[in-house]
């Protein structure tokens, strides 16, 4: 058995210890696409995380799930100029002025524009479920299960998997479609979400599933 990052013994130690217990996907799943903003493609930003492969592979996931006729939402971060909208999380983030009104950086990286017919959330903090209308938009679907893709790992993807579990969904972070500024950190968040709130799931295996949603997928 190895982890994300190929630490058979970190692994070990966890399962030892009860995390890790498998979750099984329903058969009602959705798409969270959180924060493809171009602040983490664009290396004018300060918030540029490298994520180009990331975005790529969104892209993919996101054609697989409108072709399966998957609902699919998008998440975005619009705060007011002075950030007063987003209180503390501002004042700890310096970086959230790249999601200010007026900065070319809070727009959709190209190729990831929600549809017509798609939900974009607007949100002020990390997780796409705080203050926001997603959970009951995804309960009104009857929604059992979301594939969470987007930007960054360790900050707004790990809240919102980690609400996505509290409100009752079985989450799915999509291991290729998310990324983060550095891969250490990527990785460890991915296995720690693995190991207490979520599946971690190739990007293959997902394309499986969202063609033909069991939780016998493999």
């Amino acid at each position: 058995m190895t982890t994300i990052d190929g630490r058979a013994d970190q692994a070990a130690d966890y399962a030892r210890a009860g995390f890790g217990q498998e979750l099984q996907p329903g058969t009602r799943p959705a798409l969270v696409v959180v924060d493809p903003a171009r602040a983490y493609v664009d290396p004018a930003c300060p918030l540029y995380a490298g994520a180009e492969d990331a975005a790529d592979a969104m892209r993919t996931l996101v054609a697989a799930a409108r072709s399966a006729g998957i609902p699919v939402v998008f998440t975005e971060v619009r705060l007011r100029a002075d950030g007063a909208d987003a209180g503390v999380f501002f004042r700890k983030s310096g970086t959230l002025v790249a999601f200010c009104e007026g900065s070319p950086f809070a727009e959709p990286i190209e190729g990831l524009e929600p549809a017509p017919d798609e939900l974009l959330v607007t949100k002020k903090y990390a997780s796409a479920f705080f203050g926001t209308s997603l959970h009951s938009y995804l309960t009104a679907l009857q929604v059992d299960t979301v594939l969470i893709a987007g930007l960054s790992t360790s900050g707004c993807v790990r809240a919102t998997t980690l609400d996505a579990m509290q409100h009752g969904f079985i989450p799915i972070v999509v291991k290729e479609a998310v990324g983060d500024r550095d891969p250490a950190i990527h990785n460890s968040n991915l296995f720690d979400m693995q190991q207490k709130m979520a599946e971690v799931w190739p990007l293959s295996r997902a394309q499986t599933y969202l063609r033909n949603p069991s939780p016998l997928v493999e």
